[in-house]
């Protein structure tokens, strides 16, 4: 039986974007599907990866947290998120974006569950445990520390045997707003530590891959995914979306 969650429609444009995108050129392209949900009613669904790797930040996270020399011996890409959170690195992952109307799902809430739980079973049918975190409180004395993405559930998000899978952020912009983030295929998020001024608290993350015991390809986790929206998919366009990044985003200390 599907949940309850799965169960909301919220009829949508899906774009395939394989190719692999620079981070400025990504999140550009995000900023300009929000616009567009904002000024048409239309819902969105993006999935989409990162090449060359990047480093993200969220919307108000320092910059000063994280070294810029070694962040520019290691030659990264940095781009900053139009959401906020916390830094995550972008490698061996599918990169997902909801872009809608916050009346398709009733509230902000209710959309970062609904889009979590269809992940999940996505997650499920390719044979993880995926489940929901329950809600908890972040501890007040995490606020200030470098710490990626995935380093402490506080509810709703895609967990696995208690570990982290998938790491996403909203922002909302007038009726609309804009959920992007990273299901999690193989790799690490250490690079973050790496970077970091200061020592990151300890993390709960895990991989597709490490959970399933064999390694898994973007199109087999984009297959699932689109599979588990359904109907809801209207039209499919699996050509670039470069008209809609004019722009990229900077990041600034």
């Amino acid at each position: 039986m599907r949940s309850p969650l799965i169960e909301a429609t919220c009829a949508c444009q899906l774009s395939l974007d394989a190719a692999g995108r620079s981070g400025a050129e990504n999140m550009a392209i995000d900023a300009a599907l929000l616009d567009r949900a904002n000024g048409t009613g239309l819902s969105f669904l993006r999935l989409y990866r990162f090449d060359p790797p990047c480093l993200s930040l969220g919307r108000n996270e320092p910059a000063a947290r994280y070294d810029h020399t070694e962040i520019a011996r290691r030659g990264l890409d940095v781009v900053r998120r139009p959401t906020g959170g916390r830094a995550v690195w972008h490698e061996h992952e599918v990169t997902y974006a909801v872009a809608a109307p916050v009346a398709a799902f009733g509230s902000l809430r209710h959309a970062y569950h609904t889009i979590h739980e269809r992940i999940a079973a996505a997650l499920r049918s390719l044979g993880a445990d995926a489940t929901l975190a329950p809600h908890q409180s972040p501890p007040a004395s995490r606020v200030d520390q470098p710490t990626s993405c995935f380093a402490t559930p506080v509810g709703g998000e895609v967990l696995v045997a208690g570990r982290k899978l998938v790491g996403s952020a909203q922002v909302r912009k007038g009726n609309a707003f804009l959920q992007h983030g990273s299901i999690l295929l193989d790799g690490s998020q250490e690079i973050i530590a790496a970077v970091s001024r200061k020592p990151q608290v300890t993390r709960t993350v895990t991989t597709l891959s490490a959970e399933l015991g064999r390694r898994i390809a973007w199109d087999e986790v984009t297959g699932a995914v689109v599979r588990a929206w359904g109907d809801d998919i209207t039209s499919t366009h699996l050509h670039p979306l470069s008209h809609l990044a004019p722009v990229g985003i900077a990041v600034k200390s």
